[in-house]
């Protein structure tokens, strides 16, 4: 299953679907409604110790975290995730629960569109990680600020005291990120977004990356490590002098949405409609 960024091509009709939820939210009635329409549409439901790449699609049930979980996990596939909201904000949900069984009538049926999303890679120790949200650089101590001297494409920026360093994907942007007074990113953009966390300057600004330039990190910080955070799993700890590099990655992840549902119809409804 191929597709572009944005593209508003329907995909081809769904024979076999695998259903991960959150494990701490209980979707048990959910799950039984996503069978009961899988059999009237002659879908197979894979069994939840099946491999879930063995599937046409995903069905996401639960909050962002449930989503970019799934998606992460069937990176390098090309399995798409499609989710369900049954969290607090769900901004990369498609369909509602009040509206589950019609619109998986809809998407069982080839009605829907997959986006590709841009990755981020992060290198520490000769090792490379993927991440679908960001990568987050924060210090290892509670309360203790660190020191980043950071570079873009090679060029020095200099040296910010501050909690930490985000690198947001577009999906992620609206995340930790936007917390933080971060950029939202516009899907589309094949960008990652760079964010200060409590930076100690008034010259630390948020910064909108391209493609082809790698963000580097090497902590100054005399006494304090820094942790790295990859989609919000501690993946290693940096000492005083190490370096860590952030770049846009090979791989996509493949986000599953309704012909109708679009970002800033997303956006609105989910930042702007509430207090």
């Amino acid at each position: 299953m191929t597709s572009t960024n944005g593209s508003t091509e329907l995909s081809r009709p769904v024979s076999t679907v695998a259903v991960i939820s959150h494990g701490r939210v209980d979707v048990r009635e959910a799950v039984g409604r996503v069978r009961a329409v899988a059999d009237e549409a002659g879908v197979v439901v894979l069994d939840e110790n099946a491999d879930p790449r063995d599937a046409d699609l995903a069905v996401a049930l639960g909050g962002d975290g449930t989503i970019l979980r799934t998606l992460a996990r069937l990176l390098g596939s090309d399995v798409p995730v499609i989710g369900v909201n049954f969290g607090r904000v769900g901004f990369l949900a498609a369909i509602e629960p009040e509206g589950l069984d019609r619109d998986l009538r809809r998407v069982f049926a080839g009605e829907y569109v997959v986006l590709e999303l841009p990755t981020l890679e992060v290198q520490l120790d000769g090792q490379t990680q993927a991440a679908v949200n960001d990568v987050v650089t924060t210090s290892e101590t509670l309360g203790r600020m660190v020191e980043l001297a950071w570079a873009v494409g090679g060029e020095d920026l200099g040296t910010i005291p501050c909690d930490g360093m985000i690198c947001a994907t577009p999906s992620g942007s609206t995340a930790y990120n936007l917390s933080n007074g971060g950029p939202v990113l516009v899907r589309g953009l094949d960008a990652m977004a760079i964010t200060f966390i409590a930076p100690h300057s008034l010259h630390a600004r948020p910064l909108v990356v391209p493609r082809g330039l790698d963000v580097t990190l090497v902590n100054q910080t005399a006494d304090v490590d820094v942790a790295v955070l990859v989609d919000g799993r501690r993946v290693a700890e940096v000492p005083s002098g190490g370096r860590v590099a952030v770049r846009l990655g090979t791989q996509r992840s493949l986000l599953a949405t309704l012909p109708e549902t679009t970002f800033f119809g997303r956006y609105r409804e989910t930042f702007t409609s509430h207090p």
